[in-house]
């Protein structure tokens, strides 16, 4: 992942959790607020309360792969910021795939297919 797409400050996770809209769902909390530039910008949260190092990483690295796959898909323009529940270090990655579709639907956040 590019390194200028990704969220790193915390001043930047504290003001999508303060001023942002959100949407959970059993395996993940989807944060996302507008920016000022043409692209998306990503940033994780995995707790400790999942386990350890290994499987944090695996949460973490799951999650990356959903949303790349799924980015074409996404409005560009915007912040986000995935938190992981506890659901997801057992859960089925299309679970984990279609709660995260499901969190981006509900807050628009996926670009509608042109009908024929």
């Amino acid at each position: 992942m590019n390194q200028r797409r990704t969220l790193k400050k915390n001043s930047d996770f504290r003001r999508l959790y303060a001023k942002g809209e959100s949407a959970a769902t059993p395996y993940l909390v989807l944060y996302i607020r507008r920016n000022r530039r043409g692209e998306n910008r990503l940033g994780y949260t995995v707790s400790t309360k999942l386990g350890n190092a290994v499987t944090r990483n695996r949460v973490r690295r799951r999650l990356r792969e959903i949303v790349r796959l799924n980015s074409p898909a996404l409005k560009q323009g915007w912040d986000l910021v995935l938190v992981a529940r506890v659901r997801c270090v057992n859960a089925p990655y299309r679970k984990m795939e279609s709660a995260f579709l499901e969190a981006c639907g509900r807050l628009g956040l996926l670009v509608k297919e042109e009908q024929q």
